[in-house]
């Protein structure tokens, strides 16, 4: 598998999982549009052209409109194309509930989630208009969401809200864009970064020796294959990956049914529900509780 010629775009590629998936890209031969939202951006560029791979940078705020859309531009205008969107931008501000900001709420469902939507639905209406001027599309997105998005976190409402958000608006958008060659899959990787470093100190400390299970760079090989021609019969999924392990987590399923098959009183529904969530898989715990 190669991406020999391909065009992605990776956000939030100036540190971290977004660095090591730019990185990857470029040494299977893609051509590389790295976002950031400052000079961390160049300098990625300049480490895949040291190495002989061909880059962009583009700087700006994923979540911003009308930059989204000039994002996608970037790789339109400077390569003539756009073959995959990596949407790897994120960041946390972590708070119990109760004690949770309306500042600290907008600030990451606006970058985590509406940073996923922004430069989706730009790069979605460019293959949109490729598709039905009838030429070729084999274009993939890969999403960025997270454990605390899927099974929730203790301490990150805010991030796992806008992560959750982001499996959701995967599988719907993996649906509506099928028609026009586009996959679009997720990730829930874990990894040490700039940003789980502060909160996951101890866990996220990397070994004297041996293999490094939490180094970004492991989840980068499943990003490039996603992101790959080869990848076309994969989408709707989103997929954990932690150092060497990949499995696929599955999202909320219709439960068992019991119908009275008349409108209920609220007296007989404890016995109910009880024995629904009685028959029902236990569902997977709260990270931190």
């Amino acid at each position: 598998m190669s991406g020999s010629g391909r065009v992605v775009v990776v956000t939030g590629a100036g540190q971290g999982l977004g660095r090591a998936h730019a990185l990857a890209f470029a040494a299977a031969g893609a051509r590389v549009v790295v976002n950031d939202i400052g000079p961390a951006a160049d300098d990625v560029v300049r480490e895949i052209r040291a190495a002989g791979g061909s880059a962009v940078a583009s700087v700006g705020d994923v979540a911003d409109w009308d930059y989204a859309r000039s994002l996608i531009a970037v790789a339109t205008q400077t390569y003539g194309r756009l073959d995959a969107l990596v949407n790897n931008a994120g960041l946390v501000r972590d708070r119990m509930l109760v004690n949770m900001s309306e500042a600290e709420w907008d600030e990451v469902v606006r970058v985590d989630l509406k940073g996923h939507f922004a430069p989706l639905r730009h790069a979605a209406a460019y293959w949109r208009d490729r598709a039905k001027a009838g030429e070729p599309v084999a274009a993939r997105v890969v999403n960025t969401s997270s454990g605390a998005g899927l099974m929730g976190s203790v301490g990150q409402s805010n991030y796992a809200a806008a992560k959750a958000g982001v499996a959701a608006l995967t599988v719907v958008a993996a649906v509506e864009l099928a028609r026009y060659g586009v996959t679009v899959n997720a990730i829930a990787p874990s990894a040490r970064t700039a940003m789980t470093e502060a909160v996951f100190a101890d866990a996220m400390r990397a070994p004297s020796d041996g293999f490094d299970a939490m180094a970004p760079e492991n989840v980068s090989p499943l990003v490039v294959w996603l992101a790959s021609e080869e990848a076309g019969d994969v989408t709707g999924r989103v997929f954990e990956v932690a150092g060497g392990a990949v499995s696929v987590a599955d999202g909320w399923q219709h439960g068992e049914v019991i119908d009275a098959g008349r409108r209920w009183r609220p007296e007989e529904l404890g016995p109910v529900v009880r024995e629904l969530i009685r028959k029902a898989p236990a569902p997977a715990p709260v990270y931190g509780a």
